[in-house]
């Protein structure tokens, strides 16, 4: 890496951006368009730029900062976390997070951050919307059975609230739909591989296409599956610790719920995966487990298609796990 590159640390929060580098110290911005120009004045080809990825705090920031030609790294924040750790670091402000991250950038290999496609980020914002639909539609649905459950079949109230569930599921397949256009238009061809994938459906594909860019953003499948928490977690040490192997459970828990439940019919249809569950079970292990292992698999097939170009193959002879 370039002897002159100036690293800057950015911390970013709901109102401010704190900001540290070696050369100015810290200083602080308001989190607006007139902040992120006062930041860009401060900064030259020299400097490159690490961030946490924090929501949608940090996203016009890092869009405004990778249109001006600045080099940006955007880091995931339990990364950041667990350096801040081992530095043994108790502070917790927004000044001494931005000279934690500098710190990182200093001293560890960054890789410069491109922004996601459009229509991935209007696919997300799709289903962020879909997200909460689905749990005002469980609560409808809750308070629903208990007034039934009452005797208030005939209530005003009981109306209202099946009003609102109809109302919901036509808006949830609404979004569906125009999710569903857009990944066509970008990625029918990888759209329409993942559906060959038995186990996989409409919605799964859809999913999987969205959370990993189209799987661009990773190098191996075991780096999707550690994404989507579903990495073995093994804690043991000499005679003395002998923790069950569990998985990591680190990231998006309704995506893996989903991915979860594709597994049942994968299985069953899919025969690689059905090989992979009979012989698990087989050894007398949970089926819980054995589920789990197919998910995996289903990863691991996902992102195989994903990178040969090729459909999915029922007659494939390949490793079982």
């Amino acid at each position: 890496m370039d002897k002159i590159t100036i690293f800057v640390g950015i911390d970013i929060s709901k109102d401010t951006i704190d900001v540290y580098d070696s050369d100015a110290g810290h200083f602080q911005f308001e989190n607006n368009p007139k902040g992120f120009s006062l930041l860009r004045k401060r900064l030259s080809a020299d400097h490159w730029c690490a961030m946490e990825a924090t929501g949608c705090y940090h996203q016009r920031l890092a869009i405004y900062l990778y249109e001006h030609g600045i080099r940006l790294s955007v880091l995931n924040p339990l990364v950041v976390k667990r350096f801040i750790q081992m530095k043994l670091n108790h502070v917790k402000t927004d000044k001494s997070d931005a000279r934690m991250i500098f710190r990182y950038a200093s001293e560890q290999p960054l890789s410069l951050w491109v922004p996601e496609a459009g229509y991935v980020v209007e696919c997300k914002r799709y289903q962020s919307a879909i997200r909460l639909y689905f749990k005002q539609r469980t609560a409808l649905k809750n308070m629903l059975h208990s007034l039934l459950a009452g005797g208030q079949a005939r209530d005003k109230l009981v109306r209202s609230i099946k009003r609102q569930i109809k109302n919901l599921d036509k808006e949830i397949g609404l979004l569906e739909i125009e999710m569903e256009q857009l990944i066509k238009s970008n990625e029918q061809g990888l759209y329409s591989r993942l559906n060959t994938i038995p186990g996989i459906g409409r919605k799964t594909a859809m999913i999987l296409i969205v959370s990993t860019n189209g799987f661009r953003d990773f190098e191996s499948a075991s780096q999707v599956t550690s994404f989507f928490g579903l990495a073995p977690n093994e804690r043991s040490s000499g005679s003395s610790v002998k923790g069950r192997t569990r998985i990591s459970k680190i990231g998006d828990p309704l995506l893996r719920n989903h991915l979860f439940l594709c597994s049942f019919t994968a299985s069953v249809h899919n025969p690689q995966c059905k090989a992979l569950f009979d012989r698990i079970v087989g050894k007398g292990k949970s089926k819980k487990l054995a589920l789990i292992a197919v998910c995996n698999k289903l990863i691991k097939q996902a992102y195989g298609i994903s990178k040969s170009g090729l459909d999915y193959d029922r007659n494939f002879v390949g490793r079982l796990s």
